[in-house]
């Protein structure tokens, strides 16, 4: 069962967010040596897809990649989370990890706030680098991986 009744102004947003536009993106700035990222909240609920991820993009960034991943849901267009897709970024290929329910608490606290716990799936947006490596391919950089660790088990062949 999902949140309809907020405690305060950003838990409302939420709720707004997502019965105006079917989802809501939550931005975590960077800070120390924790990555910045960005995840959807209400995809799983509107739309029975999984929420998603992304880590190491500026938030402005985050959310268009985002945008451009749920965009299609409204008309029926699902993402193939088992493939990579160009649709995301220009000029970069990205991919999808599924998050195991053990990193929910620590990456995704507004989204197991609004389902009442871990009752959706979280897919990973994982986008290469310049050079077109993936953090766990070996040539990735030590910078690289810092920028955008991966949450989940990393995909075989990709």
């Amino acid at each position: 069962m999902v949140r309809s009744v907020a405690q305060d102004a950003n838990e409302q947003k939420v709720i707004d967010d997502i019965a105006k536009y079917g989802w809501h993106c939550v931005n975590i700035l960077e800070e120390g040596k924790e990555c910045a990222y960005s995840f959807t909240v209400g995809l799983f609920h509107t739309y029975q897809h999984p929420e998603l991820v992304i880590c190491g993009l500026k938030s402005e960034i985050a959310h268009k990649v985002l945008v451009n991943a749920v965009e299609g849901l409204p008309q029926g267009k699902r993402l193939d989370l088992n493939a990579a897709t160009d649709d995301l970024l220009v000029g970069y290929s990205c991919c999808f990890i599924e998050v195991p329910k053990s990193a929910y608490h620590e990456h995704v606290g507004f989204a197991r706030w609004y389902y009442g716990g871990d009752s959706f799936p979280l897919y990973q947006i994982v986008w290469p680098s310049r050079d077109g490596y993936f953090p766990w391919h070996p040539k990735a950089t030590a910078d690289f991986k810092q920028v955008q660790p991966v949450i989940g088990h990393a995909p075989v062949g990709i």
